[in-house]
């Protein structure tokens, strides 16, 4: 027969178990990881290396949040297809502007451009003759004069459909981010951005995604605010968090973080900001490299 003996200084067993429950909860982490040039190959593929990571990941009781500048559509069909739809997995999509639950499938957070503010970009962007769009529900969203290879190569990229509309000023809602894009004349881009900038100061940011991405998101929103907002939400520290990935509008995110992580082939800003540089590019699994040196599992 077994009794339970109270010594002074030794724990009992409920005791004990209280313990490891601690520390379990201490050692939580929750991972941020970019899509396209993090986590994704150059094909738009998750490596088997990345997916058994990301699934040891998860069963070791840790959060794994993808945090993108895709619309929620696309990265909804990303994440089901990576398989990161239980309890632990959320999306930040739109840089900041809309926070997923997809164990519950519900918007935790969403921030909108006004419809003013929309059609102004729109029109200064028809000026300079710079691809626009913006998205509602699960389609991007461009006037006809955008109707062009530019909005067919992104949308076979992120796989989610488009429509033409007659004007900017006839959509249903307010959405939650633009983009501009311009493949062929980095400085007319980089104009456009600095334009954006100077004359919404305070009411809108832009940043490049890519070299020729232009994001036009609400004031204040990027993927650091995102994150720490999630981490807030999940109950894991700042410290506890670790975000990944490669280009400008991974920055704020990267610095938020308790550990911000630039990919082999990040930008030199990327990496300048960043406390650990992958030894492997997105081509060969360097999200897995980061679980396994940084996430107990």
């Amino acid at each position: 027969m077994q009794t339970d003996i109270n010594v002074p200084g030794i724990p009992t067993e409920p005791e004990r178990n209280r313990y490891w429950s601690r520390t379990e909860r201490m050692n939580k982490k929750a991972i941020f990881l970019d899509l396209d040039g993090t986590l994704l190959t150059d094909e738009k593929k998750i490596t088997e290396e990345n997916r058994r990571a990301i699934d040891d990941a998860l069963a070791a009781g840790h959060s794994v949040i993808i945090a993108t500048g895709r619309p929620l559509s696309s990265a909804v069909l990303q994440a089901e297809a990576l398989g990161l739809t239980g309890e632990g997995c959320y999306l930040i999509t739109f840089n900041g502007g809309i926070l997923y639950d997809m164990g519950n499938r519900s918007v935790l957070f969403k921030k909108t451009i006004s419809r003013i503010d929309t059609a102004a970009v729109f029109e200064e962007a028809n000026q300079r003759q710079i691809h626009i769009q913006t998205y509602e529900g699960d389609h991007v969203l461009v006037e006809k004069r955008c109707d062009d290879e530019d909005v067919r190569i992104y949308c076979s990229l992120i796989q989610i459909g488009y429509r033409t509309i007659d004007s900017i000023r006839n959509i249903k809602e307010e959405p939650v981010k633009l983009l501009a894009i311009d493949r062929r004349d980095r400085d007319r881009a980089r104009a456009f951005r600095d334009w954006i900038v100077e004359h919404f100061r305070g009411t809108l940011d832009s940043y490049f995604s890519s070299g020729q991405f232009v994001e036009i998101v609400p004031a204040g929103m990027d993927k650091g605010y995102a994150l720490r907002r999630m981490a807030e939400r999940i109950g894991v520290p700042l410290s506890d968090t670790i975000a990944v990935g490669d280009e400008a509008n991974d920055l704020q995110m990267i610095r938020a973080a308790g550990l911000g992580v630039a990919m082999a082939n990040g930008t030199d800003r990327v990496k300048a900001a960043a406390g650990y540089i992958t030894g492997r590019d997105n081509n060969h699994s360097g999200v897995a490299e980061v679980i396994r040196k940084f996430m107990p599992v």
